[in-house]
């Protein structure tokens, strides 16, 4: 009987006149998943405070798994659209119960108004509709703190819609909605985490991963195209900067210091990821460091890894401990792949005791024995460029 889904946002509605500008990207990136999913348009209208999809005969579950990955949705419902007549809502909400195989043995009923001119309020409705229920199927009885079935209505101006259910949506805010952002995307479990937080806030994110073939696997690689297609789902168009980092990780191996290995690998990395940011209008790099998880996470070691670049650096993940990340990294569907055995280039020159405590001073001497600028060049002359669209992988060639 479900004629539409009601889709309700959050955050969005507290952008005053700028509103309607987030609901229209909400609407297109609702718009692009499903064609991406069925190949097929979707019928959608604004009514304020709801956007409505017509089923037009499709069941509502065929919409459930992409609404969930719609950023800027906070929850969604089947609804039936019916008139806004009190004896035509309660009719419907009657035949609504008696198709269900099963009745309930509780119920309650919550109206929401949002035409304020209508006759009756809120309470009123909600009590003429369960003295209706009560009357027509006397075996169901009220629990208005435990029910085992809510009837929601919504009265609008020109409709009313009806739903016993809602499902919890992603929130947050539409895809590229707040500028565009460069993911230094390892392969681990932090990283597509924190992209997941990055992009749920409007972030248009593209990837940048760093390989030390051989020392790094063919297997590695293919793990980062899997986390990059998972985090496609949710944002769209991915693009990974795929950055071939063996040149420079040998040099630092056979010039500094063993202890600032880590240190002075992942201030190149900045260095590379800061020259990317500026050829696709990245304003932010976004990495999935957590204080003190491990030696280049302290607030030292981020220090001085900072100072080689002048491009913020956001860490969603910064105060969260392990636990909470894995937990995310399973709901999103990240943690599976993430888990597989394919070291990454980190692990491939790991020190025995890297430092904990890098100085600025000490990394910039250390460094004196490289050739700074030709290393990051020949690594980001080298760059592979991927695009992933859903389960989609095409070579663009060269950066």
């Amino acid at each position: 009987m479900y004629d539409h889904i009601l889709i309700r946002y959050g955050e969005i509605g507290l952008k005053g006149k700028n509103q309607m500008r987030f609901i229209k990207k909400l609407i297109k990136d609702l718009k692009f998943k499903v064609k991406r999913e069925y190949g097929d348009k979707v019928q959608t209208s604004f009514e304020k405070g709801r956007i409505f999809i017509s089923l037009n005969g499709d069941s509502p579950e065929k919409y459930y798994s992409i609404l969930k990955k719609v950023f800027g949705i906070v929850s969604f419902s089947p609804v039936i659209k019916t008139g806004t007549n009190f004896d035509e809502i309660s009719e419907t909400i009657m035949n609504e119960i008696e198709s269900l195989e099963n009745l309930p043995s509780t119920f309650k009923v919550v109206t929401r108004r949002a035409d304020k001119n209508y006759p009756m309020k809120s309470p009123e409705i909600s009590r003429e509709i369960g003295a209706h229920v009560l009357r027509r199927f006397p075996e169901i009885k009220v629990d208005i703190h435990n029910p085992e079935m809510e009837i929601f209505v919504e009265i609008r101006q020109d409709f009313s819609y009806i739903y016993t259910k809602k499902e919890q949506g992603a929130g947050g805010m539409p895809v590229n909605s707040a500028g565009r952002g460069l993911l230094l995307l390892s392969g681990g479990i932090d990283s597509p985490v924190a992209g997941y937080l990055a992009a749920r806030k409007g972030i248009e994110l593209s990837g940048i991963h760093f390989f030390s073939y051989p020392y790094t696997s063919q297997r590695a690689r293919d793990k980062v195209v899997e986390l990059s297609k998972i985090l496609s789902e949710y944002k769209g168009n991915f693009y990974v900067h795929m950055v071939p980092f063996t040149e420079i990780q040998e040099e630092i191996a056979k010039k500094c210091e063993e202890s600032y290995w880590i240190t002075i690998m992942r201030r190149f990395m900045f260095r590379i990821s800061e020259r990317v940011a500026a050829d696709n209008e990245c304003l932010a790099l976004v990495t999935g460091e957590s204080v003190g998880q491990v030696a280049s996470q302290t607030l030292y070691s981020m220090a001085t890894i900072n100072q080689v670049i002048n491009i913020p650096v956001l860490r969603p993940l910064v105060t969260m401990d392990k636990e909470e990340i894995i937990k995310m990294a399973k709901e999103i569907g990240t943690y599976e792949t993430s888990i597989e055995p394919y070291e990454d280039c980190c692990t491939a020159f790991l020190p025995r005791e890297p430092k904990t405590k890098p100085q600025i001073f000490l990394a910039e001497e250390y460094e004196e024995a490289l050739d700074i600028e030709g290393l990051v060049e020949r690594a980001v002359k080298n760059i592979e460029v991927l695009k992933i669209t859903g389960d989609q992988e095409n070579d663009l060639g060269l950066f």
